[in-house]
């Protein structure tokens, strides 16, 4: 079966310290870094369920200093890998898209992060589907960001450059910042990403087993 797009996940390497430090406290360092692999670990599963999708990482510091590193190694094995590069993470951002685009040229591609475990194989098939007659389409996250961007020209990823990421208003400046490029995308089910404790339980409920280990073992210690 020929692909018909590319998923991007775009991911932080799960380094003690670099990773997750809202969770602290209640986690410690090492259990912020532990709840990110496993939520990285549990996206890479949905994006090799999908069907008809090529996976993609762009990866930011050394999977090599990352807590189950050798997991990780494993689940990435079958996935095209760049370093992310550039500044800011607007840039970092469309630099993926475009480096992805390079890779594997004519195809669209869905971007999304490692912060919403809970994403499904079909969630994620649904969405890249509709980049068959879209030229976008987005997916808001409850904070006012979003956790989904998906181009039919990864190219016009460059309006994210201009874009102020982890605000409460960044989805909507997203949104503007594409319909004044002429795009208007088509809008993605709502989710919850992962920035507080409070989000990382709520997620828990429905994520896969990883995450939900991860969690349960910072809330054990706590109670």
């Amino acid at each position: 079966m020929n692909p018909r797009f590319c998923l991007l996940v775009v991911a932080k390497a799960p380094v003690p310290g670099r990773v997750k430090t809202r969770l602290c406290p209640p986690a410690s360092p090492g259990q912020a870094a532990e709840i990110a692999a496993a939520a990285l670990l549990d996206t890479l599963d949905a994006v090799s369920a999908t069907p008809g999708s090529v996976p993609v990482a762009a990866i930011d510091g050394e999977l090599s200093s990352a807590v189950r590193s050798d997991e990780l190694v494993h689940a990435l094995r079958t996935v095209t890998v760049f370093r992310q590069r550039g500044g800011d993470l607007g840039e970092r951002l469309a630099n993926a898209h475009a480096d992805t685009a390079g890779a594997w040229p004519g195809l669209p591609v869905l971007q999304i992060g490692m912060d919403t475990p809970q994403v499904t194989p079909g969630l994620l098939a649904e969405a890249g589907a509709m980049l068959g007659d879209r030229q976008a389409v987005l997916g808001p996250a409850t904070d006012g960001g979003w956790w989904a961007l998906g181009l039919a020209d990864p190219r016009r990823a460059a309006v994210l450059t201009g874009v102020p990421m982890s605000r409460a208003d960044t989805g909507e400046r997203t949104r503007r910042a594409l319909a004044e490029a002429g795009l208007r995308p088509g809008t993605l089910p709502e989710l919850s990403d992962v920035d507080t404790m409070a989000d990382a339980v709520r997620v828990a409920r429905q994520a896969g087993a990883r995450f939900a280990e991860a969690v349960e073992a910072v809330r054990a210690v706590s109670r």
